[in-house]
């Protein structure tokens, strides 16, 4: 019984941190692993689907007395898996492999005689549907294997018979990313256009951010390319190095922006405090590790207990990131209700606090959806159409740079001049009420 819970939780840790797979050609070493359950990868396979296994220094700590037929690779959807749990709780079968549930792909005693420490296969699955390749040991209390294992899962299309190795409902990201990336060089030209135009009231600010624009531009095009040459060759052919580069530069540059506008650094006060700028000291070191963890995510295999180690480190840094960034948003809050107290401008302070309240709730929402609902719709969408909560994040984050580009833009005129007496009246009376939000 404890040893289907561990497969169980094993499996279900794998399935749950692991749907973001793009299945390229993945390569896995296994040394001296007695786990009865080892995930390898997952794929969402059409009706043309493919998976190329070939294993090789395979090494048993003893082959005495072994069903050899009760080691061995399998595919299963995560519905079939619970199933499969309840078989074997029930004592219906007493190895995963027993399971009409399972679909084999190749059991050790099918290794030829000639060299069996290595053997390939090819797999064919007519069955649409997302399936996890996964390694099953029946004997983990006695048995401890290595070898290297080389998986690829590809589906064929259906009029030119080429390899398609993206994940069906992943195979548009391509498309997707390179929409989005020229959308940001468009911005990014606009803005360039706005600062020239309006150059006699450009802050520092407005140049920074110019850069988190194309910082995202370029980690969009990157990451297209990334997908592209994947989804043709199962291989990134180098660009992986360059999305990690820019994707690095844009997580530092977006939280540094954030953490900026915050404090009101250039176009409220020229310099930053020492408590903004040690939230600046953690948020970069911080993205840092975050992007260190990314890249171990994305190149290790998942059957790896690291894997899901780095897994974790990645949410919590990220997290950690998204509340660091809004302590600058409130300390402002806070210091325009006190500035409105005492120098006779409740009008400019009112506008001020409005704004930044603004941005406040703007932020946490961005936050919220990015990091939360997008993770929703990963786990209840089907899995033909995990595009669209690519989607869904990729539009947040562009209504969240336009929304803060709008709100900040360089201004020819400061309308807080222009303030009579009713309206400096009308305004004390509102700040007064201010004092009851409480963030």
């Amino acid at each position: 019984m404890a040893l289907h819970h561990s497969a169980t939780l094993t499996f279900l840790i794998f399935v749950a941190l692991f749907s973001l797979s793009t299945a390229e050609i993945r390569t896995t070493k296994v040394k001296s692993d007695n786990r009865p359950i080892i995930p390898i990868d997952e794929f969402g396979f059409t009706h043309t689907g493919r998976l190329e296994l070939n294993v090789s220094g395979i090494t048993l700590s003893t082959r005495n007395k072994l069903d050899l037929s009760k080691l061995g690779f399998f595919l299963c959807t995560r519905d079939s898996w619970l199933h499969v749990l309840e078989q074997l709780e029930e004592s219906e079968i007493s190895c995963a492999l027993d399971s009409h549930l399972v679909k084999k792909v190749y059991t050790f005693n099918s290794l030829p005689t000639t060299d069996p420490d290595s053997f390939g296969s090819l797999y064919v699955e007519t069955d649409s549907d997302q399936y996890t390749l996964v390694f099953a040991n029946c004997y983990p209390e006695n048995v401890q294997i290595s070898m290297n294992i080389r998986s690829a899962m590809y589906n064929l299309d259906g009029k030119t018979r080429t390899r398609d190795y993206l994940s069906a409902g992943r195979t548009i990201l391509p498309r997707i990313f390179y929409f989005f990336s020229f959308i940001y060089f468009g911005i990014a030209v606009f803005w360039t256009y706005v600062l020239y135009k309006k150059r006699l009231t450009v802050f520092g600010i407005h140049f920074f951010m110019l850069g988190v624009v194309i910082m995202k531009a370029l980690n969009l095009l990157c990451e297209a390319e990334d997908k592209s040459y994947i989804k043709r060759t199962g291989s990134a052919h180098g660009w992986d190095v360059l999305f990690y580069i820019f994707s690095f530069l844009k997580g530092i540059t977006l939280f540094t922006l954030i953490v900026l506008i915050g404090t009101g650094w250039s176009f409220l006060k020229p310099y930053l405090q020492d408590r903004e700028k040690k939230v600046l000291m953690i948020v970069i070191p911080l993205q840092v590790v975050a992007n260190i963890a990314q890249v171990v995510i994305d190149e290790t295999s998942p059957f790896n207990q690291d894997w899901v180690t780095w897994k974790q480190v990645f949410l919590l840094v990220d997290v950690i990131c998204c509340c660091a960034v809004l302590f600058p948003i409130v300390w402002s809050i806070k210091n325009l209700r006190e500035a409105a107290r005492t120098d006779g401008k409740a009008a400019v302070n009112l506008m001020k606090l409005t704004l930044f309240r603004h941005y406040y709730i703007v932020v946490i929402c961005y936050i919220y959806f990015t990091r939360v609902v997008v993770y929703a719709l990963e786990t209840i969408t089907s899995y033909r159409y995990l595009w669209t909560s690519v989607v869904a994040a990729e539009l947040a984050t562009l209504a969240f740079y336009v929304f803060t580009g709008y709100k900040f833009k360089p201004e020819a005129h400061n309308p807080y001049f222009a303030i009579d007496d009713d309206e400096e009246e009308a305004a004390v009376e509102q700040l007064k009420l201010e004092d009851e939000f409480e963030l």
